[in-house]
């Protein structure tokens, strides 16, 4: 794994990566109990050998089989190379390179893809608590250019913040109707559990929708999510060590449920009296046993 895409930095899709990283030092340690899970996953540079399978929950598990999506397409590029994480079970690449062949139907250029999984998926040293199972792709929210990008613009250009300042609806300066037509064509793939958005955009999309809004349950608000959206797809039939979530709430999720988001509790809540206790690091022994055998197939 490299140094630049895990330690010191975020890994929010406006924030850049390195075009030179450096490799993680050695662990010294790393079969010790309380070494954490995201030191040793973090360091897996290749995919596990072996059938294509998930292991445990979107934040608790690991994935045998993986694959990388290639770093451009016909109508898409990967972006923040430096992270190593265009991997994914085949059904999540395959997904992708589906999607990104429907984009320029409605009118968006192609997909800048963002942050998927490690080569073993498991949690990550910087970002997500997601993105363990190789089933999570995030996409920007900023139609792929007209050229192959360089190294550099691919570490470098940030993301489209399509969010007011704010936070209470979105940038009607950069939002488009084609933002919708994306996220929607996505909710309406079959394979889709959920969609993570910002609170902001999904008001849009509630506003914006018109009279077919079933694909809207699927669509959560969720914080942070104003630079891209967070696909989430469900478990492969018959792998049953694959943990899904339960299936969204009926209904399209624009009333109450929504109106939440806003609340002054939610946009100003009160400072707390002491700085929470941090939570002690993942262990492996909080991850499925079957990730074990994964991070140390050969």
């Amino acid at each position: 794994m490299l140094l630049g895409s895990c330690l010191g930095l975020p890994a929010e899709a406006q924030d850049r990566g390195s075009v030179n990283p450096k490799p993680l030092p050695p662990l010294a340690n790393p079969d010790a109990p309380d070494t954490p899970a995201k030191a040793l996953f973090g360091r897996a540079l290749t995919p596990a050998p072996g059938p294509a399978h998930a292991y445990g929950s979107y934040a608790k598990g690991c994935f045998s089989g993986g694959e990388a999506l290639a770093v451009d397409g016909p109508n898409w590029q990967v972006m923040r190379l430096s992270r190593n994480r265009m991997w994914g079970t085949p059904p999540l690449v395959e997904f992708l390179e589906r999607l990104a062949a429907k984009a320029p139907r409605i009118g968006w250029n192609g997909l800048l893809v963002g942050d998927m999984s490690q080569p073993r998926g498991g949690p990550m040293l910087t970002g997500h608590a997601s993105h363990q199972l190789g089933l999570d792709a995030d996409i920007w929210l900023t139609p792929m250019p007209d050229h192959r990008m360089s190294r550099t613009e691919r570490e470098e250009t940030s993301a489209t913040n399509v969010v007011r300042p704010d936070r209470l609806d979105i940038d009607p300066q950069v939002w488009t109707p084609e933002h919708l037509k994306l996220i929607r064509m996505t909710a309406q793939e079959r394979e889709v559990a959920r969609i993570f958005v910002n609170p902001a955009i999904k008001k849009a999309l509630c506003r914006e929708a018109g009279g077919d809004r079933a694909w809207l349950s699927k669509v959560r608000p969720m914080y942070g999510h104003n630079y891209h959206y967070h696909i989430r797809l469900a478990c492969p039939a018959g792998q049953d060590q694959c943990g899904d979530q339960a299936p969204p709430p009926s209904g399209d999720g624009c009333g109450e449920e929504l109106a939440y988001w806003f609340s002054d509790a939610i946009m100003n809540p009160k400072p707390a009296t002491k700085p929470p206790r941090p939570k002690p690091p993942m262990t492996m022994a909080a991850l499925p046993a079957a990730c074990r055998a994964v991070l140390k197939a050969r």
